[in-house]
């Protein structure tokens, strides 16, 4: 878990959580490891994505400097034995100001950057070295004055990396909060900004986050101008602090934005949403990093609409592998354990309306994380999953 600074004491810090303690719900064992000290001011934007080679990880932080300002980018590298800055770049424009956010795309192939002064750009991501390239300068910031700040708050990208949504705050001079949305492949792309949604200024509007779904979820603050709403108390539960709201369709220009929309059970929410990356993106087929032998496979065919699902029993040390919406008529299950080494490999017979099943016994396996590949000659997915 990697964290910033954000009161007195400043800098930027790893801890290591290990899941098999606390039956599962894992344990703290290492806290607070510093990457950068304490005179490091560490700017709000923190992402993370997959290294290209399907096991490593890239990290990748900013600094709120002071006068003369800069432009860097600081990627650190997590592999399975260390935690260590790779380098550091220079692109774009400097950061003034604190409230800076950074965002890959599902694919990893996008970075999106945004500052509280209306900066907006976008950056080409090489998985394989971490560089950035190809700025592309959507918005530019306004003066270094808190009063005349536009106040974007947060981003986001869909899917298909072709619509951009960005929220923003209220502010004196505007009552209520928007939704933007901008599409990356028009010829001018910063007139193709528009205001999907406007929001009452009793809310703040928060955090913007893709899903698993392919939605896009937005949490808002409920905090009435003149009050300060937090905690709230136990009396405030409205229509605004009970739900999220939801793009239910990002990649449409007709996106179908249903604000407080996704009731929350009870339960309330502020600005926040999980920073979460998709653990879900592997490797980067045919790459130059798609060394790794747990990756040595034929690059991936489309997924089309095949889902996929896994269960693992602990008490059985059985594994039941589910899959539908398949088009392709044989089916291959590969499994390869946490080094890259193949632990199975078995054929199916044809498939029956698009499902396939089998159950894999997985006494005598080591604990640890495994990753099952399913292929079809149409479509090929995979998941993960941990055996204790």
């Amino acid at each position: 878990m990697f964290s910033a600074g954000v009161t007195t004491v400043h800098g930027f810090y790893y801890s290591i959580i290990d899941m098999s303690q606390d039956s599962g719900r894992g344990a703290v064992i290492q806290k607070n490891v510093p990457l950068q000290g304490t005179n490091f001011i560490a700017s709000d934007g923190l992402a993370a994505v997959q290294h290209g080679n399907g096991r490593d990880w890239w990290v990748v932080v900013r600094e709120w400097t002071q006068p003369p300002y800069d432009s860097a980018f600081y990627f650190y590298l997590v592999t399975p034995d260390s935690v260590y800055l790779h380098h550091e770049q220079h692109i774009g424009e400097a950061i003034v100001d604190n409230a800076t956010t950074v965002q890959f795309s599902k694919d990893g192939s996008k970075l999106i950057c945004m500052e509280r002064r209306g900066l907006l750009t976008v950056f080409d991501f090489n998985r394989c070295n971490g560089e950035l390239s190809n700025e592309l300068r959507i918005e530019n910031p306004v003066a270094n004055q808190v009063d005349s700040f536009p106040w974007f708050f947060d981003l986001e990208i869909s899917a298909s990396n072709r619509y951009l949504y960005l929220s923003q705050l209220h502010n004196d001079y505007d009552s209520l909060n928007h939704v933007i949305q901008y599409d990356l492949q028009a010829a001018n792309v910063q007139a193709s900004k528009d205001t999907i949604a406007d929001i009452t200024n009793l809310a703040y509007a928060g955090l913007l986050e893709l899903a698993p779904n392919n939605k896009i979820y937005l949490s808002c603050w409920y905090n009435p101008v003149g009050t300060f709403m937090y905690p709230f108390p136990d009396s405030v539960h409205n229509y605004i602090n009970e739900n999220l709201s939801v793009i239910n369709e990002p990649d449409s220009d007709n996106c179908n934005f249903t604000p407080f929309s996704f009731y929350l059970g009870g339960k309330r929410t502020y600005y926040g949403l999980p920073n979460n990356p998709n653990y879900e993106l592997g490797r980067l087929y045919g790459s130059p990093c798609d060394t790794l032998q747990w990756t040595n496979l034929t690059p991936a065919l489309s997924k089309g609409e095949g889902v996929i699902q896994i269960t693992y029993i602990s008490a059985w040390e059985k594994l039941f592998i589910n899959a539908s919406g398949l088009k392709g008529k044989n089916v291959t299950v590969s499994i390869y354990d946490g080094r890259g080494v193949l632990v199975r490999a078995q054929n199916f017979v044809p498939l029956h309306n698009g499902y396939a099943t089998v159950d894999v016994d997985c006494s005598g396996w080591a604990s640890g994380m495994y990753v099952v590949y399913l292929e079809t000659d149409k479509e090929r997915l995979s998941k993960k999953f941990i055996k204790e």
